[in-house]
């Protein structure tokens, strides 16, 4: 069920009365049709034209919200004294999610690929509703680990559904713009943590956590109620053969004014394309010799947000009171990391995504991010730095500029490359693969930060700059050489232009 076989596809038909016997000839004319507008389409335009395709990639976002709600909720959790009490050492309870999302993230290719993306989040909604009442009602260490862990099996597909439906229902236009949402929602998510238990941590009984767990019901209460009114993506309709459908759901996704039948006649020519160069549709078929390069592009640019350091994020207060930061000005610098990050997203999607290339991004804020990590470090080597009260304040600043820069850059657009430079048939199950890979990096830093950062282990306090701003120039070399431009290209031409071996480099000339 992975995809059409090439003779289904030449023989589907795309007229007014909705048959499936048209010639190949005509399903070429119309793409192409689609692919000169698309090409002409503005964002204000497209925002016109597809209202409910950005409404309801939002909806799926929700998803998002949820799972950068739970880690980063433990991770506060942690300063509560209810907690502390009743729960002690809290560090393999944080491991929880973070395993479960490893194997979470690889288990969601198979049913998106085999019942669709709406019913897989449906499901998975239905499943952590569940799952929230062990974290709800957990009074020990044990029960909570088990909460976490099967809490993190299901969240982890909530990274995988998010950016592929968004990528799958919107056109070239709001494509940047919508798949980049995402991001938005993991820092929306860590904020909304964050607040929860500033308003709980001063109870003394288990309502200081059972509350923020609590919470967590609010989101699939909403989603429950508006997911059977959603459309399923029109790709995935095309892939299993369903191309009435499809055209019945892009009708859905756009107002009355646009002319639907091109963008399936677009959708149907690649599906075929894919099937010529025989892309394939199994987690086998992402090394394989046409996809190898795709799966490493994918990859590489999700696990460079975490050796760049973007895991410092959840550690934002404590680091700031290893500077020699007040407690009390720890935690407000900590809100104001975080809101920094939520603005930087929001102009890196309103603004410099539509308006900049995914390369250019990508390879400025590396190397931005570098040089502010080096700079956190080198103040921290001054020999002046124990009796100096600003140079703290200094490094709290050049973190907040860091999560800015990051939530601008690197971010938002890697959820837009994961979607632009996997194929449709693998484009599942390569999200997936590379959330699955970064889930696995994460769980390295968050054993590793601790220990890097902690007085009586290795305590380098600041001074780790040097192994995030080196890993980030590393990766910027990386980046340089193997990711390519994607702006403003159809899948059918992107998919073109890695059949045909072009560079990186020259991805934005072709």
């Amino acid at each position: 069920m992975g995809h059409l076989d090439s003779p289904r596809i030449e023989n589907t038909k795309l007229d007014d009365a909705g048959t499936d016997t048209s010639p190949i000839d005509e399903i070429h004319s119309e793409a192409r049709h689609a692919v000169d507008a698309e090409h002409r389409l503005s964002l204000p335009a497209a925002l016109r034209l597809y209202p409910q395709s950005a409404g309801w990639s939002i909806f799926f976002s929700l998803g998002v919200i949820m799972c950068a709600f739970d880690p980063q909720l433990l991770g506060q959790l942690y300063a509560t004294p209810a907690f502390q009490r009743d729960f002690g050492y809290w560090y393999k309870v944080r491991m929880g999610s973070p395993i479960g999302q490893v194997v979470g993230a690889l288990a969601a290719g198979y049913p998106m690929d085999w019942y669709g993306r709406k019913k897989t989040f449906g499901a998975c909604v239905l499943l952590t509703s569940g799952i929230i009442f062990i974290q709800f009602f957990a009074r020990s260490l044990p029960v909570l680990l088990v909460g976490e862990l099967l809490g993190g099996l299901v969240l982890g597909s909530y990274a995988v559904i998010a950016p592929a439906y968004a990528s799958e229902v919107c056109p070239v236009a709001l494509r940047g713009t919508l798949t980049s949402y995402v991001n938005l929602c993991f820092v929306a998510g860590q904020l909304l943590a964050n607040g929860v238990v500033a308003g709980t941590q001063h109870l003394e009984s288990h309502w200081a956590y059972s509350i923020p767990f609590a919470v967590q019901w609010v989101w699939p209460a909403v989603v429950l109620v508006g997911l059977p009114w959603a459309p399923e993506s029109p790709w995935w309709l095309v892939r299993v053969g369903r191309v009435s459908d499809a055209e019945g759901s892009l009708r859905r996704l756009a107002s009355s004014k646009v002319d639907i039948k091109p963008a399936v006649a677009m959708i149907v020519e690649t599906e075929r394309l894919e099937t010529e160069i025989q892309a394939g549709s199994t987690y086998r078929d992402l090394f394989r010799k046409i996809n190898r390069r795709r799966t490493e592009i994918s990859v590489g640019v999700y696990v460079l947000q975490v050796l760049s350091g973007v895991y410092l994020v959840s550690y934002a207060t404590y680091f700031f009171e290893l500077a020699g930061l007040p407690t009390t000005s720890s935690f407000n610098l900590g809100i104001i990391f975080l809101c920094a990050g939520f603005l930087g997203t929001a102009l890196s999607l309103l603004i410099l995504i539509p308006r900049f290339g995914r390369r250019s991004l990508y390879l400025g804020g590396l190397l931005t991010l570098s040089v502010l990590q080096f700079l956190i470090a080198i103040l921290d080597c001054l020999p002046s730095y124990p009796s100096t009260p600003s140079l703290p304040y200094a490094q709290a600043i050049l973190m907040i500029a860091w999560n800015f820069i990051y939530d601008a850059t690197l971010g938002p657009v890697c959820f837009v490359l994961l979607c632009e430079v996997s194929s449709s048939n693998l484009r599942a199950k390569t999200i997936a693969f590379a959330t699955a890979i970064q889930a696995a990096a994460g769980i390295g830093m968050t054993i590793a930060i601790p220990y890097l950062v902690n007085p009586d282990e290795a305590g380098l306090r600041g001074k780790v700059g040097w192994m995030f701003g080196g890993l980030a120039a590393i990766g910027f070399v990386w980046a340089w050489e193997r990711v390519p431009e994607t702006r403003g290209k159809t899948y059918e031409e992107i998919d073109g232009l890695f059949a045909e071996g072009v560079r990186a480099r020259h991805f934005g000339r072709s």
